[in-house]
Protein backbone atom coordinates (compact mmCIF):
# COMPACT_ATOMS: atom_id res chain seq x y z
CA UNK A 1 0.00 0.00 0.00
CA UNK A 2 1.17 3.35 -1.19
CA UNK A 3 2.08 5.73 2.03
CA UNK A 4 -0.85 8.48 2.15
CA UNK A 5 -3.37 6.38 -0.26
CA UNK A 6 -5.38 6.28 2.42
CA UNK A 7 -5.29 10.08 3.44
CA UNK A 8 -7.56 12.71 2.40
CA UNK A 9 -7.82 16.26 3.55
CA UNK A 10 -10.23 15.76 6.70
CA UNK A 11 -10.10 17.79 9.92
CA UNK A 12 -13.00 15.45 11.04
CA UNK A 13 -13.59 12.41 12.92
CA UNK A 14 -17.18 10.68 13.05
CA UNK A 15 -17.83 8.59 16.42
CA UNK A 16 -20.45 6.00 16.92
CA UNK A 17 -22.30 5.84 19.94
CA UNK A 18 -22.58 8.85 22.69
CA UNK A 19 -21.40 7.38 25.61
CA UNK A 20 -18.29 7.82 27.56
CA UNK A 21 -16.15 6.26 25.37
CA UNK A 22 -17.34 8.44 22.31
CA UNK A 23 -17.15 12.21 24.62
CA UNK A 24 -13.67 11.19 25.67
CA UNK A 25 -12.34 10.49 22.19
CA UNK A 26 -14.58 13.61 20.96
CA UNK A 27 -12.93 16.06 23.69
CA UNK A 28 -8.89 14.70 22.80
CA UNK A 29 -10.13 14.83 19.35
CA UNK A 30 -11.00 18.94 19.97
CA UNK A 31 -8.33 19.41 22.55
CA UNK A 32 -5.36 18.42 19.96
CA UNK A 33 -7.07 20.68 17.10
CA UNK A 34 -9.75 18.34 15.20
CA UNK A 35 -13.46 18.34 14.76
CA UNK A 36 -15.74 15.07 15.95
CA UNK A 37 -19.39 14.38 14.45
CA UNK A 38 -20.71 11.83 16.89
CA UNK A 39 -23.56 10.08 15.84
CA UNK A 40 -25.93 8.75 18.66
CA UNK A 41 -28.79 6.27 17.72
CA UNK A 42 -31.08 7.04 20.52
CA UNK A 43 -32.62 9.82 21.05
CA UNK A 44 -30.48 10.84 24.17
CA UNK A 45 -26.75 10.61 24.57
CA UNK A 46 -24.81 8.84 27.62
CA UNK A 47 -25.50 5.18 26.85
CA UNK A 48 -25.00 2.85 29.60
CA UNK A 49 -22.45 5.03 31.07
CA UNK A 50 -24.39 6.98 32.88
CA UNK A 51 -26.01 4.34 34.92
CA UNK A 52 -22.82 2.98 35.99
CA UNK A 53 -23.34 3.34 39.86
CA UNK A 54 -20.16 1.24 41.67
CA UNK A 55 -17.32 4.34 40.42
CA UNK A 56 -13.90 4.06 38.43
CA UNK A 57 -10.85 2.06 39.01
CA UNK A 58 -7.48 3.99 39.47
CA UNK A 59 -4.20 2.78 40.79
CA UNK A 60 -1.82 5.63 41.81
CA UNK A 61 -4.62 8.35 42.17
CA UNK A 62 -4.32 11.80 44.31
CA UNK A 63 -7.22 10.57 45.86
CA UNK A 64 -5.57 7.13 46.84
CA UNK A 65 -2.85 9.20 48.33
CA UNK A 66 -5.42 11.70 50.33
CA UNK A 67 -6.45 8.52 51.84
CA UNK A 68 -3.17 7.17 52.57
CA UNK A 69 -4.24 3.97 50.28
CA UNK A 70 -0.86 2.22 48.93
CA UNK A 71 -1.58 0.74 45.61
CA UNK A 72 0.57 0.40 41.93
CA UNK A 73 0.27 -0.39 38.53
CA UNK A 74 1.35 -3.54 38.80
CA UNK A 75 -1.16 -4.98 41.40
CA UNK A 76 -3.66 -3.11 39.39
CA UNK A 77 -2.64 -5.85 36.52
CA UNK A 78 -2.08 -8.29 38.47
CA UNK A 79 -5.74 -8.37 39.68
CA UNK A 80 -7.10 -7.60 35.83
CA UNK A 81 -4.95 -10.81 34.76
CA UNK A 82 -6.25 -12.88 38.24
CA UNK A 83 -9.91 -11.89 37.04
CA UNK A 84 -9.47 -13.25 33.50
CA UNK A 85 -7.83 -10.50 31.38
CA UNK A 86 -5.78 -13.15 28.71
CA UNK A 87 -4.02 -10.14 27.12
CA UNK A 88 -1.30 -8.77 29.34
CA UNK A 89 -0.50 -6.00 27.12
CA UNK A 90 -4.11 -4.65 27.27
CA UNK A 91 -4.26 -4.73 30.87
CA UNK A 92 -1.30 -2.99 31.85
CA UNK A 93 -2.79 -0.39 29.28
CA UNK A 94 -5.33 -0.18 31.21
CA UNK A 95 -3.68 0.10 34.53
CA UNK A 96 -0.68 2.68 33.28
CA UNK A 97 -3.13 5.34 31.79
CA UNK A 98 -5.61 5.46 34.72
CA UNK A 99 -4.35 7.74 36.99
CA UNK A 100 -3.69 10.10 34.55
CA UNK A 101 -7.26 9.64 32.82
CA UNK A 102 -8.63 10.56 35.90
CA UNK A 103 -6.88 13.18 37.02
CA UNK A 104 -7.72 14.87 33.70
CA UNK A 105 -11.80 14.22 34.68
CA UNK A 106 -10.68 16.08 37.48
CA UNK A 107 -8.46 18.98 36.49
CA UNK A 108 -10.52 19.63 33.15
CA UNK A 109 -13.78 18.85 34.53
CA UNK A 110 -13.95 19.57 38.18
CA UNK A 111 -15.10 15.72 38.62
CA UNK A 112 -14.80 14.83 42.09
CA UNK A 113 -13.33 11.30 43.15
CA UNK A 114 -13.01 12.15 46.63
CA UNK A 115 -14.13 8.47 47.94
CA UNK A 116 -12.45 5.48 47.60
CA UNK A 117 -13.77 1.92 48.25
CA UNK A 118 -12.70 -1.60 47.56
CA UNK A 119 -14.46 -3.96 45.30
CA UNK A 120 -14.91 -7.85 44.32
CA UNK A 121 -11.70 -8.96 42.71
CA UNK A 122 -9.44 -5.83 44.07
CA UNK A 123 -6.36 -6.18 46.23
CA UNK A 124 -7.12 -2.73 47.25
CA UNK A 125 -9.25 0.21 47.48
CA UNK A 126 -9.11 1.64 43.92
CA UNK A 127 -12.65 2.55 43.02
CA UNK A 128 -13.53 6.35 42.99
CA UNK A 129 -16.73 8.13 43.16
CA UNK A 130 -18.07 11.07 44.22
CA UNK A 131 -19.87 12.19 47.47
CA UNK A 132 -23.75 12.06 45.90
CA UNK A 133 -24.13 11.27 42.96
CA UNK A 134 -23.73 7.83 40.32
CA UNK A 135 -20.70 7.93 39.29
CA UNK A 136 -21.39 7.32 35.95
CA UNK A 137 -23.92 10.06 34.87
CA UNK A 138 -21.30 12.64 36.85
CA UNK A 139 -18.26 11.19 34.92
CA UNK A 140 -20.48 11.60 31.38
CA UNK A 141 -21.84 14.50 32.04
CA UNK A 142 -18.92 16.49 32.57
CA UNK A 143 -18.08 15.55 28.96
CA UNK A 144 -21.86 15.80 27.72
CA UNK A 145 -22.17 18.86 29.14
CA UNK A 146 -18.82 20.92 28.46
CA UNK A 147 -18.74 20.59 24.81
CA UNK A 148 -16.20 23.05 23.32
CA UNK A 149 -17.79 26.81 22.82
CA UNK A 150 -16.22 26.77 19.19
CA UNK A 151 -18.00 23.95 18.14
CA UNK A 152 -15.26 21.49 17.52
CA UNK A 153 -17.66 18.54 18.86
CA UNK A 154 -20.77 17.99 16.71
CA UNK A 155 -23.45 15.85 18.28
CA UNK A 156 -26.82 14.28 16.53
CA UNK A 157 -28.95 12.29 18.03
CA UNK A 158 -31.23 9.36 16.46
CA UNK A 159 -28.58 8.54 14.10
CA UNK A 160 -28.57 5.19 13.26
CA UNK A 161 -25.14 4.32 11.42
CA UNK A 162 -26.68 1.21 8.32
CA UNK A 163 -22.61 0.95 6.57
CA UNK A 164 -19.15 1.76 7.60
CA UNK A 165 -17.42 2.86 4.10
CA UNK A 166 -13.90 1.61 2.75
CA UNK A 167 -11.77 2.60 -0.27
CA UNK A 168 -10.44 0.11 -2.80
CA UNK A 169 -7.14 1.15 -0.62
CA UNK A 170 -9.02 -0.95 2.12
CA UNK A 171 -9.01 2.41 4.19
CA UNK A 172 -12.18 3.68 6.48
CA UNK A 173 -13.21 6.84 4.88
CA UNK A 174 -16.83 7.26 6.49
CA UNK A 175 -19.91 5.95 6.93
CA UNK A 176 -23.75 6.42 6.07
CA UNK A 177 -26.49 6.72 8.80
CA UNK A 178 -30.08 7.19 8.57
CA UNK A 179 -32.78 8.93 10.62
CA UNK A 180 -33.89 6.96 12.92
CA UNK A 181 -37.06 8.93 13.28
CA UNK A 182 -37.56 8.80 9.83
CA UNK A 183 -38.74 5.53 7.42
CA UNK A 184 -38.30 7.57 4.42
CA UNK A 185 -35.28 6.34 1.96
CA UNK A 186 -33.82 9.78 1.38
CA UNK A 187 -32.93 10.03 4.99
CA UNK A 188 -29.52 8.62 3.98
CA UNK A 189 -26.45 10.68 4.95
CA UNK A 190 -22.95 10.39 4.05
CA UNK A 191 -20.19 11.22 6.28
CA UNK A 192 -16.50 11.26 4.95
CA UNK A 193 -13.38 11.05 7.88
CA UNK A 194 -11.68 8.86 9.86
CA UNK A 195 -14.21 6.04 12.12
CA UNK A 196 -14.16 5.65 15.79
CA UNK A 197 -16.58 3.01 16.82
CA UNK A 198 -18.00 3.48 20.49
CA UNK A 199 -21.21 1.74 20.11
CA UNK A 200 -21.52 -0.71 23.71
CA UNK A 201 -22.03 -4.10 23.97
CA UNK A 202 -24.82 -6.34 22.81
CA UNK A 203 -26.25 -7.20 26.16
CA UNK A 204 -30.05 -6.09 25.36
CA UNK A 205 -30.12 -8.13 21.93
CA UNK A 206 -32.14 -11.34 23.69
CA UNK A 207 -35.55 -10.34 21.66
CA UNK A 208 -33.81 -9.62 18.59
CA UNK A 209 -34.06 -12.39 15.84
CA UNK A 210 -30.82 -13.67 15.02
CA UNK A 211 -29.10 -11.36 17.63
CA UNK A 212 -25.47 -11.84 18.63
CA UNK A 213 -26.26 -13.30 22.45
CA UNK A 214 -28.39 -15.69 20.74
CA UNK A 215 -25.65 -16.85 18.41
CA UNK A 216 -22.17 -16.86 20.79
CA UNK A 217 -24.74 -16.90 24.12
CA UNK A 218 -28.07 -18.79 23.83
CA UNK A 219 -28.16 -19.90 27.62
CA UNK A 220 -28.05 -16.68 28.74
CA UNK A 221 -31.56 -15.62 26.61
CA UNK A 222 -33.68 -16.66 29.80
CA UNK A 223 -32.14 -13.99 31.91
CA UNK A 224 -32.87 -10.24 32.56
CA UNK A 225 -30.64 -7.29 31.79
CA UNK A 226 -29.42 -3.84 32.98
CA UNK A 227 -28.60 -3.02 29.55
CA UNK A 228 -30.69 0.01 27.69
CA UNK A 229 -32.43 -0.96 24.65
CA UNK A 230 -29.97 0.32 22.27
CA UNK A 231 -27.06 -2.39 23.58
CA UNK A 232 -27.71 -4.85 20.15
CA UNK A 233 -24.05 -4.72 19.15
CA UNK A 234 -24.63 -2.73 16.13
CA UNK A 235 -21.08 -1.54 16.18
CA UNK A 236 -19.62 -4.85 15.99
CA UNK A 237 -21.42 -6.20 12.91
CA UNK A 238 -20.92 -2.90 11.14
CA UNK A 239 -17.02 -3.29 11.78
CA UNK A 240 -17.24 -6.94 11.49
CA UNK A 241 -18.57 -5.75 7.66
CA UNK A 242 -15.75 -4.16 6.73
CA UNK A 243 -13.25 -7.34 8.45
CA UNK A 244 -12.42 -5.94 11.49
CA UNK A 245 -12.02 -9.00 14.00
CA UNK A 246 -14.27 -9.98 16.79
CA UNK A 247 -12.77 -11.77 19.84
CA UNK A 248 -13.73 -12.85 23.20
CA UNK A 249 -17.72 -12.96 22.05
CA UNK A 250 -18.72 -15.72 24.34
CA UNK A 251 -17.37 -13.63 27.06
CA UNK A 252 -20.61 -12.01 28.69
CA UNK A 253 -20.74 -10.63 32.32
CA UNK A 254 -23.69 -11.90 33.90
CA UNK A 255 -23.66 -9.18 37.43
CA UNK A 256 -24.92 -10.80 40.37
CA UNK A 257 -27.36 -7.83 42.06
CA UNK A 258 -30.02 -7.07 39.32
CA UNK A 259 -32.80 -5.21 41.33
CA UNK A 260 -35.70 -6.92 41.59
CA UNK A 261 -39.16 -4.61 41.77
CA UNK A 262 -41.75 -6.51 43.62
CA UNK A 263 -44.47 -5.24 41.48
CA UNK A 264 -43.06 -6.06 38.79
CA UNK A 265 -40.90 -9.60 39.06
CA UNK A 266 -40.49 -10.73 35.68
CA UNK A 267 -39.04 -7.37 33.78
CA UNK A 268 -36.95 -7.89 31.22
CA UNK A 269 -35.00 -4.81 31.76
CA UNK A 270 -33.41 -4.62 35.52
CA UNK A 271 -31.83 -1.79 37.01
CA UNK A 272 -28.24 -2.55 38.53
CA UNK A 273 -27.62 -2.36 42.33
CA UNK A 274 -23.84 -1.29 42.28
CA UNK A 275 -21.12 -3.42 43.40
CA UNK A 276 -19.94 -0.97 45.98
CA UNK A 277 -23.52 -2.22 47.98
CA UNK A 278 -21.27 -5.07 48.70
CA UNK A 279 -18.32 -3.48 48.75
CA UNK A 280 -19.41 -1.42 51.90
CA UNK A 281 -20.36 -4.26 53.65
CA UNK A 282 -24.03 -5.55 51.95
CA UNK A 283 -24.53 -9.49 52.85
CA UNK A 284 -25.95 -11.27 50.23
CA UNK A 285 -28.90 -14.14 52.61
CA UNK A 286 -30.70 -16.76 50.73
CA UNK A 287 -34.37 -17.65 51.36
CA UNK A 288 -34.03 -19.35 54.40
CA UNK A 289 -31.91 -16.07 55.59
CA UNK A 290 -28.27 -17.96 55.17
CA UNK A 291 -25.23 -16.83 53.42
CA UNK A 292 -23.67 -18.96 50.99
CA UNK A 293 -21.03 -17.37 49.30
CA UNK A 294 -18.05 -14.65 49.67
CA UNK A 295 -19.76 -11.46 48.75
CA UNK A 296 -16.57 -9.93 47.58
CA UNK A 297 -15.50 -12.57 45.39
CA UNK A 298 -15.42 -12.26 41.09
CA UNK A 299 -18.74 -11.50 39.75
CA UNK A 300 -18.94 -14.65 37.34
CA UNK A 301 -18.37 -16.70 40.91
CA UNK A 302 -20.87 -14.75 42.92
CA UNK A 303 -23.39 -15.24 40.07
CA UNK A 304 -22.99 -18.61 39.99
CA UNK A 305 -23.39 -19.30 43.48
CA UNK A 306 -26.68 -17.74 43.29
CA UNK A 307 -27.73 -19.51 40.36
CA UNK A 308 -27.47 -22.81 42.14
CA UNK A 309 -29.24 -21.97 44.90
CA UNK A 310 -32.87 -23.37 45.44
CA UNK A 311 -34.10 -21.13 48.55
CA UNK A 312 -35.44 -18.18 47.28
CA UNK A 313 -35.89 -15.13 46.45
CA UNK A 314 -31.88 -13.72 47.37
CA UNK A 315 -31.33 -10.55 49.41
CA UNK A 316 -28.86 -8.55 49.91
CA UNK A 317 -28.85 -6.62 53.38
CA UNK A 318 -27.35 -3.67 54.21
CA UNK A 319 -27.14 -2.60 57.97
CA UNK A 320 -26.39 1.50 58.89
CA UNK A 321 -23.01 2.01 58.70
CA UNK A 322 -23.17 0.53 55.51
CA UNK A 323 -26.41 2.74 54.39
CA UNK A 324 -24.38 5.94 55.19
CA UNK A 325 -21.90 5.47 53.26
CA UNK A 326 -23.98 4.95 50.18
CA UNK A 327 -27.29 6.62 51.18
CA UNK A 328 -27.40 8.87 48.07
CA UNK A 329 -27.54 5.05 46.18
CA UNK A 330 -29.70 3.67 48.62
CA UNK A 331 -32.28 6.41 49.21
CA UNK A 332 -32.83 6.02 45.15
CA UNK A 333 -33.39 2.88 45.44
CA UNK A 334 -35.78 3.13 47.51
CA UNK A 335 -37.31 5.65 45.58
CA UNK A 336 -37.44 3.10 42.87
CA UNK A 337 -39.36 0.69 44.92
CA UNK A 338 -36.42 -1.75 44.23
CA UNK A 339 -35.39 -1.34 48.10
CA UNK A 340 -37.35 -1.64 51.46
CA UNK A 341 -35.76 -0.47 54.69
CA UNK A 342 -36.54 -3.01 57.86
CA UNK A 343 -36.82 -1.47 61.28
CA UNK A 344 -34.43 -4.26 62.54
CA UNK A 345 -33.22 -8.24 61.94
CA UNK A 346 -36.81 -9.35 63.38
CA UNK A 347 -38.79 -6.92 61.15
CA UNK A 348 -36.94 -8.28 58.21
CA UNK A 349 -37.42 -11.98 59.31
CA UNK A 350 -40.54 -11.64 59.54
CA UNK A 351 -41.31 -10.42 56.08
CA UNK A 352 -39.25 -13.32 54.79
CA UNK A 353 -41.53 -15.99 57.07
CA UNK A 354 -38.37 -17.68 58.40
CA UNK A 355 -37.17 -17.53 62.73
CA UNK A 356 -36.10 -14.53 63.71
CA UNK A 357 -33.59 -16.80 65.72
CA UNK A 358 -32.00 -17.85 62.15
CA UNK A 359 -31.55 -14.49 60.46
CA UNK A 360 -30.32 -13.19 63.73
CA UNK A 361 -27.23 -16.05 63.68
CA UNK A 362 -26.35 -15.02 59.98
CA UNK A 363 -25.83 -11.58 61.24
CA UNK A 364 -23.75 -12.67 64.49
CA UNK A 365 -21.85 -15.45 62.51
CA UNK A 366 -20.65 -13.37 59.80
CA UNK A 367 -19.80 -10.27 62.54
CA UNK A 368 -17.67 -12.53 65.10
CA UNK A 369 -15.45 -14.34 62.01
CA UNK A 370 -14.92 -10.98 60.26
CA UNK A 371 -13.94 -9.35 63.67
CA UNK A 372 -11.64 -12.62 63.59
CA UNK A 373 -9.97 -11.28 60.72
CA UNK A 374 -9.75 -8.17 61.36
CA UNK A 375 -7.87 -9.11 64.31
CA UNK A 376 -5.66 -11.22 62.74
CA UNK A 377 -6.97 -14.67 64.94
CA UNK A 378 -8.36 -16.13 61.19
CA UNK A 379 -7.73 -15.32 57.76
CA UNK A 380 -11.03 -15.98 55.75
CA UNK A 381 -14.77 -17.06 56.91
CA UNK A 382 -16.03 -20.47 55.58
CA UNK A 383 -16.74 -18.80 52.24
CA UNK A 384 -13.16 -17.01 51.96
CA UNK A 385 -14.34 -14.01 52.41
CA UNK A 386 -11.37 -11.50 53.42
CA UNK A 387 -12.38 -8.25 53.78
CA UNK A 388 -15.00 -7.08 56.26
CA UNK A 389 -16.68 -3.45 56.12
CA UNK A 390 -18.80 -2.12 58.32
CA UNK A 391 -19.31 -4.41 61.53
CA UNK A 392 -21.05 -5.57 63.58
CA UNK A 393 -24.89 -5.43 62.80
CA UNK A 394 -26.81 -4.38 65.69
CA UNK A 395 -30.14 -6.71 65.50
CA UNK A 396 -31.80 -3.49 66.40
CA UNK A 397 -30.71 -1.25 63.65
CA UNK A 398 -32.46 -0.47 60.73
CA UNK A 399 -31.63 -2.45 57.78
CA UNK A 400 -31.92 -1.48 53.87
CA UNK A 401 -32.98 -4.71 51.92
CA UNK A 402 -32.90 -5.29 47.99
CA UNK A 403 -34.18 -8.53 46.35
CA UNK A 404 -31.40 -9.29 43.50
CA UNK A 405 -31.28 -11.79 40.55
CA UNK A 406 -28.11 -12.25 38.14
CA UNK A 407 -28.35 -10.04 35.11
CA UNK A 408 -26.88 -9.96 31.55
CA UNK A 409 -24.07 -7.13 32.48
CA UNK A 410 -21.44 -6.78 30.23
CA UNK A 411 -20.25 -7.82 26.97
CA UNK A 412 -16.54 -8.51 27.33
CA UNK A 413 -16.08 -9.39 23.57
CA UNK A 414 -16.31 -7.73 20.83
CA UNK A 415 -14.05 -5.48 18.35
CA UNK A 416 -10.23 -6.24 18.73
CA UNK A 417 -8.09 -3.48 19.15
CA UNK A 418 -4.45 -2.78 19.63
CA UNK A 419 -3.13 -0.94 22.39
CA UNK A 420 -3.61 2.30 20.78
CA UNK A 421 -7.36 1.73 19.84
CA UNK A 422 -6.41 1.15 16.00
CA UNK A 423 -8.79 -1.90 15.10
CA UNK A 424 -7.43 -5.33 14.13
CA UNK A 425 -8.56 -7.41 10.75
CA UNK A 426 -8.73 -11.29 10.85
CA UNK A 427 -4.96 -10.98 9.81
CA UNK A 428 -3.86 -8.96 13.04
CA UNK A 429 -3.57 -6.09 10.74
CA UNK A 430 -4.52 -2.54 11.39
CA UNK A 431 -7.62 -1.28 9.25
CA UNK A 432 -6.53 1.90 8.32
CA UNK A 433 -9.26 4.44 9.42
CA UNK A 434 -10.71 2.65 12.31
CA UNK A 435 -10.90 2.65 16.03
CA UNK A 436 -12.82 1.62 18.43
CA UNK A 437 -12.84 2.07 22.27
CA UNK A 438 -15.44 1.04 25.45
CA UNK A 439 -17.71 -2.27 25.43
CA UNK A 440 -17.65 -2.49 21.05
CA UNK A 441 -14.26 -3.58 22.18
CA UNK A 442 -13.02 -6.90 23.12
CA UNK A 443 -9.80 -8.46 24.11
CA UNK A 444 -9.64 -5.68 27.48
CA UNK A 445 -11.26 -8.05 30.61
CA UNK A 446 -11.01 -11.73 29.09
CA UNK A 447 -13.53 -13.57 30.20
CA UNK A 448 -14.36 -11.50 33.30
CA UNK A 449 -14.55 -7.54 34.48
CA UNK A 450 -13.79 -6.08 37.55
CA UNK A 451 -15.86 -3.67 38.71
CA UNK A 452 -14.79 -0.20 38.17
CA UNK A 453 -13.05 -1.26 35.11
CA UNK A 454 -16.07 -0.39 32.56
CA UNK A 455 -15.97 3.01 32.99
CA UNK A 456 -12.07 2.88 33.00
CA UNK A 457 -11.69 1.21 29.84
CA UNK A 458 -14.31 3.57 28.13
CA UNK A 459 -11.69 6.25 29.47
CA UNK A 460 -8.16 5.23 28.70
CA UNK A 461 -8.98 3.59 25.25
CA UNK A 462 -11.24 6.64 24.23
CA UNK A 463 -8.62 8.88 24.96
CA UNK A 464 -6.21 6.80 23.27
CA UNK A 465 -8.70 6.28 19.98
CA UNK A 466 -9.05 9.49 19.46
CA UNK A 467 -5.33 10.33 20.00
CA UNK A 468 -4.83 7.75 17.49
CA UNK A 469 -7.18 8.98 15.12
CA UNK A 470 -5.90 12.53 15.23
CA UNK A 471 -2.31 11.36 14.36
CA UNK A 472 -3.94 9.80 11.51
CA UNK A 473 -6.23 12.40 10.42
CA UNK A 474 -2.61 14.74 10.61
CA UNK A 475 -0.19 13.10 8.50
CA UNK A 476 0.79 10.01 10.87
CA UNK A 477 2.64 7.53 9.04
CA UNK A 478 1.42 3.47 8.31
CA UNK A 479 3.10 2.68 10.71
CA UNK A 480 1.62 3.17 14.29
CA UNK A 481 4.18 3.74 17.17
CA UNK A 482 3.19 3.37 21.09
CA UNK A 483 1.90 6.22 22.01
CA UNK A 484 3.00 8.39 24.76
CA UNK A 485 1.56 8.29 28.12
CA UNK A 486 -1.41 10.87 28.45
CA UNK A 487 -1.30 14.21 30.78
Amino acid sequence: MKKGCCQFPSEKAIIIGGGLAGFAAAHTIAQAGGRALLLDKSPYTGGNSVKASSGINGANTRSQTALNIKDSSEGFIDDTLNSGSRKPCMARVLAEDSAASLHWLMDKYDVDFSFVSQLGGHSVARTHRGADRLPGRTITHALMDNLPEDGRIHVVNNARVVRIIKNDCGCVVGCEWVDSKSSEPTSLHEEHGPVIVASGGFGASAKNPGSLLAKYRPDLLDLPTTNGPHCTGDGMVLAENVGASLIDMDCVQVHPTGLVNTDDPHAYSKFLGAEALRGVGGILINGKGKRFCNELGRRDYVSGEMRNQRDLPIRLVLNGKAYNELKWHCDQYVAMHVMKVYTNVAALAQDMNVPASDLSETVRDHDSVGQGVCEGRVQTDEFGKKFFHNIPTSLTEELHVAIVTPVVHYCMGGVEIDENACVLDTNGHIIPGLFAAGEVTGGVHGTNRLGGSSLLDALVFGRRAGMSCDKYMFGASDEFRPLPKLD
